[in-house]
């Protein structure tokens, strides 16, 4: 079956800095654009990143932009998330997701995705 499975969640202060992954298995991997999404309490799901199949094109929300940067391992099935200079307003379930888009290589809208996974929880204290 389809998985996505995220780590590397958990409690830092404000200022530090954490790297999520995303192992993914069921599909071809390198056959899929992929994304990271984001929700808080209260909130609607955010777009964080995105990653073409190759690699080759990143896209990021313009208020993370600088402070987080996505990459993937096609050898090793695996989505990453750096994650630096984390605030409090970054506190939220991380999810990846996985796109069979042909038309947007790195989509930014949630509706462009077919797998997602579960989510790691990120808290930023401060």
């Amino acid at each position: 079956q389809v998985q996505l499975v995220e780590s590397g969640g958990g409690l830092v202060q404000t200022g530090d800095s954490l790297r999520l992954s995303c192992a993914a298995s069921g599909f071809t991997f390198s056959s899929c654009g992929m994304g990271w999404f984001r929700q808080a309490p209260g909130k609607e799901r955010e777009f964080v990143a995105s990653i073409s199949r190759s690699g080759d094109t990143t896209n990021y929300s313009d208020s993370m932009k600088g402070r987080f940067t996505i990459s993937r391992d096609n050898a090793k099935n695996t989505l990453y998330l750096q994650m630096n200079s984390l605030k409090p307003e970054d506190t939220a379930v991380y999810s990846c997701a996985a796109s069979y888009s042909r038309v947007v290589p790195a989509p930014r809208q949630a509706n462009q995705y077919t797998y997602w996974g579960q989510g790691t929880q990120v808290t930023v204290s401060s």
